[in-house]
């Protein structure tokens, strides 16, 4: 199939975008148009129908990594695959490092951005859970001005954010853990590339005496959104970890998590199969930390 008909802008500034966004008429289906790798193939299958689209991909002001110190900045609009090749990923931001690799191909994440990804909030993909896991901070540029929103409330539901329809997420940050810390990302797919059945993503942070003093536990496709799991980091913090000590804190990992059954996997495989993914990341965590 083809598109439905829909009249194409491309500013080159923030400010433009937004007046585009805002003024195209209140019976108008504005879109933002990022990577397009979702948004592209819905549109084909008239499952989105947009009247204007509004391609933001020219804006300077939402490329780049940024270096701040204590976080992590990074463009809304910036490219999967850039912030994937980026030095500072491994280094500062060892999670999202390891996530990366599981978007897509080669091919989207050349084409997909980080933003773009955030904003679309499918509860099974990787870089949604990545942030509500390391309790990333969103900056949104929007209506009455820009404003801030932290990873954790910001997704909402099913494809559903806190992002109002005239809103541009323009920067993602990032806070950059220091010490002895270690992560972990397991996710089960039927085919490399494709979205996550269950995914489970870890971070830790060790004293000098190895007893964990942070925890970052979550998991994705076991519910309507990515899930962060509170309850297994208070079951960590504070304890010397081992592997015994993780194993009895995963046990309660399925009462934690609410999955659906769709045509690839039922609730009940996904209830299965997180409590594991769980402990392997937190395993791999633990041995990062350690070493």
């Amino acid at each position: 199939m083809k598109p439905a008909a829909f009249d194409y802008f491309r500013p080159t500034t923030l400010a433009e975008a937004c007046t585009l966004l805002t003024g195209a008429g209140d019976d108008a289906d504005r879109r933002v148009l990022a990577g397009g790798q979702s948004l592209v193939p819905m549109m084909a299958m008239r499952l989105a129908r947009p009247t204007h689209l509004i391609d933001i991909n020219r804006i300077a002001e939402l490329q780049g990594i940024h270096d701040r110190g204590d976080h992590i900045e990074i463009g809304a609009g910036t490219r999967q695959r850039s912030v994937e090749k980026n030095p500072l990923t491994p280094r500062k931001l060892p999670l999202l490092a390891k996530a990366l690799p599981h978007v897509g191909h080669h091919q989207t994440r050349n084409r997909g951005t980080l933003g773009g990804s955030v904003a679309l909030g499918d509860a099974s993909a990787e870089i949604p859970l990545v942030a509500l896991v390391l309790n990333a901070t969103f900056t949104i540029q929007g209506a009455n001005g820009r404003r801030e929103a932290v990873a954790d409330g910001f997704f909402e539901g099913p494809m559903m954010t806190a992002l109002e329809p005239d809103d541009i997420l323009t920067a993602i940050r990032f806070p950059v853990w220091s010490g002895k810390t270690g992560c972990g990302f397991h996710e089960i797919a039927p085919r490399k590339g494709d979205y996550a059945l269950v995914s489970a993503a870890a971070q830790i942070a060790l004293d000098t005496d190895g007893v964990c003093i942070q925890a970052a536990v979550g998991v994705g496709g076991c519910a309507a959104t990515p899930l962060r799991l509170a309850a297994i980091e208070d079951a960590l913090v504070g304890k010397r970890l081992t592997a015994g000590l993780i194993a009895d804190a995963v046990a309660a990992v399925p009462g934690l998590i609410d999955p659906e059954s769709s045509t690839h996997a039922s609730a009940d495989y996904r209830r299965r199969a997180a409590p594991q993914l769980v402990q392997r990341a937190l395993l791999d965590a633990l041995s990062e930390a350690a070493a």
